[in-house]
């Protein structure tokens, strides 16, 4: 059967008013992202001696989804432009960067009043996740639901996330 879930994709373009440079301190303090975010609570940089943002710095983050269910992971910085894109993959159990559980990347623009249009994508890669497995014994129009269910609630939270990021950041 083929794969249901590679290349799965969302984004969601908000423009908010925060200097580029000020949204992306923000967004590149993993530590703080529990402080925005309803799903991901928490985060820290792994390389101690040289840490992010940078390409290839390590971070992990910690996430709590509704049922309970808690998941760790690790991810690795693929771009970091800044002021201008934070890029990183999440890695699953194999912990290949080219084949990562999912990628997730910042494009921060200057507005002409001083803010900033954001935009954030999704893009689930070939590695394992929890919808891989959750959709894996599914009909493809049940998979095919479930899929954009969680790609539904994965827009409202980035828009949550940002959304707290420029007012309370």
């Amino acid at each position: 059967m083929a794969d249901k879930v590679t290349g799965a994709r969302t984004e969601v373009g908000l423009t908010v008013e925060v200097s580029p440079e000020k949204l992306w301190e923000i967004i590149t303090d993993v530590s703080r992202i529990g402080e925005f975010s309803p799903e991901c609570k928490g985060g820290a940089w792994l390389d101690h001696d040289s840490p992010g943002p940078r390409a290839g710095a390590r971070f992990s983050g910690r996430n709590e989804f509704e049922g309970g269910f808690v998941g760790e992971v690790t991810c690795v910085v693929t771009e970091s432009e800044p002021g201008r894109v934070f890029t990183w993959v999440v890695l699953d159990g194999e912990e290949d960067p080219a084949r990562p559980g999912s990628t997730w990347r910042y494009e921060l623009s200057a507005t002409e009043f001083g803010g900033t249009m954001v935009r954030q994508t999704f893009v689930h890669g070939p590695g394992d996740t929890g919808l891989r497995v959750m959709v894996a014994d599914l009909t493809p129009t049940a998979a095919e639901a479930g899929i954009q269910e969680r790609l539904a609630q994965i827009r409202e939270h980035m828009t949550e996330t940002i959304t707290a990021m420029s007012e309370r950041g």
